[in-house]
């Protein structure tokens, strides 16, 4: 475990071009109403998700579905793998038709005792920059988890019940086709959103986990349905517990006195917190 802080400092760059075909398409996941995505549209928070995608050979490929480790994320020795959460700051408007660069630097990386085993937690900062500017338009934090296999009767975190006071809510049942259509335009390969013998008899969850980025994705996206016109300058998010296929998701949001904070949630079919977030207006 100390060699992994080896890889702290280390970066990679990648371009790419702000196409029109992934923002119809997660529209149209989202299940909103059409859109004309021509040059110049800017993205809604968190699209730019869409892009970068991963660029593995099929041969370097993991059983899970995930690249092998060792490459830009260090070869951390245990077998699951979470998206722990995020932070951004969005400094100004990413559009259709731009050309985008991505730097990302391994930040922090840290190892604890977790109440089955050990935890390596990841930092990953991402500067997206537009057009060549110098200064980036989005700054990302990503919060990445490893441990250990499940084990029979590995004690589960305490469940924490959400907050009944939501002004703003919808409800979705996160079924496997919203699964797939996410996997496929975030080219997400992990085997736990689409494999449900895999994620049962190998990982063994109950069913097939909803994507935190998707979660996350819905309650900004809640927050555009009930206030279109405003923009947004900094979210956080944290995952706080599994969210599973087949039953019904609640994405919650409430408005705070101040006018600019946004405080979004979501919850299980039993009233279980799965994330906490906090939305900031301009």
């Amino acid at each position: 475990m100390q060699e992994l802080s080896d890889w702290i400092g280390r970066s990679e760059t990648l371009h790419d071009v702000i196409g029109p075909t992934p923002v119809l398409a997660l529209n149209a996941t989202l299940d909103r109403e059409p859109i004309e995505a021509e040059t110049g549209l800017p993205l809604p928070p968190l699209w730019h998700w869409l892009y970068f995608l991963p660029r593995h050979r099929q041969s370097e490929i993991g059983a899970d579905g995930h690249a092998r480790r060792g490459g830009f994320l260090p070869p951390v020795p245990l077998p699951r793998r979470m998206w722990a959460g995020g932070q951004f700051d969005f400094r100004s408007p990413v559009r259709v038709g731009d050309a985008v660069t991505r730097t990302s630097t391994i930040e922090d990386v840290t190892t604890k005792a977790g109440r089955t085993g050990p935890l390596v937690f990841v930092k990953v900062r991402h500067d997206i920059r537009r057009n060549g500017e110098p200064e980036p338009a989005i700054v990302e934090h990503h919060d990445i988890v490893y441990r250990e296999a499940r084990q029979p009767g590995d004690a589960e975190p305490p469940p924490q019940a959400a907050s009944a006071q939501a002004p703003w809510h919808r409800d979705l049942v996160p079924d496997d086709v919203l699964l797939f259509r996410y996997s496929a335009l975030t080219f997400n390969g992990h085997r736990i959103h689409y494999d449900r013998r895999y994620v049962t008899e190998v990982e063994g969850y109950p069913g097939l986990i909803v994507h935190g980025p998707l979660i996350a994705t819905l309650l900004m996206d809640l927050l555009r349905r009930h206030a279109p016109e405003a923009t947004v300058a900094n979210f956080r998010f944290k995952a706080v517990r599994p969210t599973f296929d087949g039953a019904p998701l609640r994405v919650n949001g409430a408005p705070q006195a101040d006018g600019r904070t946004v405080r979004l949630w979501a919850q299980d079919h039993e009233g279980w917190l799965t994330m906490d977030a906090v939305a900031t207006l301009r």
